[in-house]
């Protein structure tokens, strides 16, 4: 675990319409309490999409920010090819090292010194919010449609047992 991420469900534009999202997601530092709706301090917008008790917790591989940092400069989306931040793509827990070929659904992650055990439930499924924060419309079908890097699948997870998580930790 390289980051921990908490957000709240505030306001998108996206075109015309205002939508709520919790999908900006900022790193916080210290323990964070894991309980079965996720991590404290954080929110969903729409649990009937994200969040709930088979969507509590969402992983996402740093491996990828770079290749996302690479489709938003090559469209113009992003100014002056800054790095994403941690929690840009929504992710609760930035992980390194924890790649989609390697995770499967009912694995479980054991966060290191604590009881937190974290289970495995689904891919995560982009919405039209996380084209809207990427900045190109086809985000989202790009990410399911890309296997050969591998950005469809952030790991939705379950808590099997409450505990804290903080950053570093190995899983």
């Amino acid at each position: 675990v390289r980051h921990v991420n908490v957000g709240s469900a505030r306001r998108l534009k996206v075109g015309e319409r205002s939508v709520l999202t919790a999908i900006g997601k900022t790193s916080v530092t210290g323990p964070v309490s894991v309980g079965p709706l996720g991590l404290a301090g954080d929110e969903q917008a729409d649990l009937n999409i994200h969040g709930g008790l088979q969507k509590a917790v969402y992983a996402y591989p740093s491996e990828h920010l770079a290749f996302w940092q690479e489709q938003r400069r090559a469209r113009g989306v992003s100014l002056f090819d800054e790095a994403l931040p941690p929690g840009f793509m929504g992710e609760n827990l930035l992980v390194e090292g924890l790649l989609e070929s390697e995770v499967w659904i009912g694995d479980t992650l054991h966060i290191e010194v604590s009881s937190c055990v974290l289970r495995v439930t689904a891919p995560r499924e982009p919405c039209g919010k996380f084209a809207a924060v990427m900045g190109f419309a086809v985000a989202a079908r790009f990410a399911t449609r890309n296997p050969a890097h591998e950005v469809a699948a952030r790991e939705a997870t379950r808590a099997e047992s409450g505990g804290t998580v903080t950053c570093p930790h190995e899983l």
